[in-house]
């Protein structure tokens, strides 16, 4: 069942915008993150949850996608998504959160899954103007923000070329596809 989750949990960057997602839904997502280990048990994440089309267009307004579709700006409107959680570390009782920040972030998108929803986790983002836009207080650095939504493209996992090349593509459909390493390629003897 856990494989099954983690296959259907691919970054999806396009979504049907007109799904709507509710702030108990978010709720629940950012409780699985609670819930989960965090270094020295200090449990320094907050989050920001958003499923108002005002405050996500802000939101996305401070966000940049998929750098290696060079021609791709974005999720087109009516493609983007319907909710966003922002992660971020309270400075007041850590420094550093890394580790629980990747562990929280995938929790809640393998709960977003198991709704039927799927999501990425976007880290490229102005995070000094998304804080002024929000109004969030300094003590509270920005880590990343997860996109979520009903998703409405197709992400296939594709056996890495002799090439290495790891860059991810679309076809001509529309599709995503995303190289993988091999197994054996990544347990070292």
């Amino acid at each position: 069942m856990i494989r099954d989750l983690v296959l259907k949990n691919r970054s999806y960057r396009r979504f049907y915008e007109d799904f709507s997602v509710d702030r108990e839904t978010l709720r629940e997502l950012v409780d699985l993150a609670r819930l989960t280990p965090s270094a020295a048990n200090k449990q320094p994440l907050k989050y920001i949850l958003s499923c108002d089309r005002e405050k996500n267009a802000v939101i996305f307004s401070h966000l940049a996608w998929a750098g290696y579709l060079k021609d791709w700006p974005g999720p087109a409107e009516g493609e983007r998504p319907s909710a966003y959680i922002i992660v971020l570390v309270d400075t007041e009782i850590s420094r550093s959160a890394d580790i629980d920040c990747g562990i929280a972030a995938q929790t809640i998108l393998l709960g977003a899954v198991s709704k039927g929803l799927g999501g990425c986790m976007v880290a490229s983002v102005r995070r000094d103007s998304l804080r002024d836009a929000l109004k969030i207080p300094a003590r509270y650095e920005i880590l990343l923000v997860v996109a979520l939504g009903k998703p409405k493209e197709t992400v296939v996992i594709e056996k890495m070329g002799p090439d290495g090349d790891v860059k991810y593509w679309r076809d001509g459909e529309g599709r995503h596809h995303v190289p993988k390493r091999s197994l054996e390629e990544i347990i070292l003897p």
